[in-house]
């Protein structure tokens, strides 16, 4: 700020601030994404619950038997699609198409068709028919969302993202150390001082 020529310097200047312990706020690309991930995984969820329930039925029939060995593998697979959602690094690391958004849509389009198969045709379950349907399209559309993002690179892009915020993280990190121990070591000359 200057006045009459002379310039004067604001003690309180609020963007000068030197004190790293305030938090940044997360970058909202990787919040959308994160947001995204939710929905993603409770779609999922909702497809293992339908396709648990029709298993259960399937099986007290005793006429659907194979009906309810294909339920068993499509509630397996949702819960591979629940476990890549979390991106943990165990499961990205036995199956690196996953970390592609294209393989990872392909596969939630495989677990909603596997939900939606063998609909009852007699309409004796229509509520269970209803729950299959929703969580079917749910995760289909879900899973073209992230066929669609992979083609044009949104996860390669949330992937160079997501390597920035941890370089700022331990930047900052690192910066909180310095400060620390350069405060120890003011401390230790002042001790040697007296």
């Amino acid at each position: 700020m200057s006045r009459n020529g002379d310039v004067v310097e604001q003690e309180n200047d609020p963007t000068a601030q030197s004190n790293t312990t305030t938090r940044r706020r997360g970058d909202p690309f990787l919040v959308a994404c994160k947001g995204f991930s939710l929905v993603t995984s409770l779609a999922a969820i909702l497809c293992i619950v339908a396709n648990v329930l029709s298993a259960v039925l399937s099986f007290k029939h005793g006429s659907d038997f194979f009906d309810g060995i294909f339920r068993c593998y499509a509630v397996l697979i949702a819960c591979f699609v629940v476990l890549a959602e979390t991106e943990w690094s165990f499961i990205m690391r036995f199956s690196k198409v996953l970390e592609y958004w294209a393989g990872r849509g392909m596969l939630q389009i495989f677990v909603a068709v596997m939900t939606r198969a063998f609909p009852d045709y007699f309409g004796e379950r229509r509520d269970l028919v209803l729950f299959q349907s929703i969580a079917s399209y749910l995760l289909l559309a879900c899973g073209l969302i992230y066929v669609f993002s992979g083609v044009l690179c949104i996860g390669l892009l949330k992937r160079a993202r997501q390597k920035q915020e941890i370089s700022r993280e331990q930047a900052a990190k690192d910066l909180e150390d310095l400060e620390r121990r350069k405060e120890e070591l003011e401390q230790l000359l002042l001790a040697e001082r007296v």
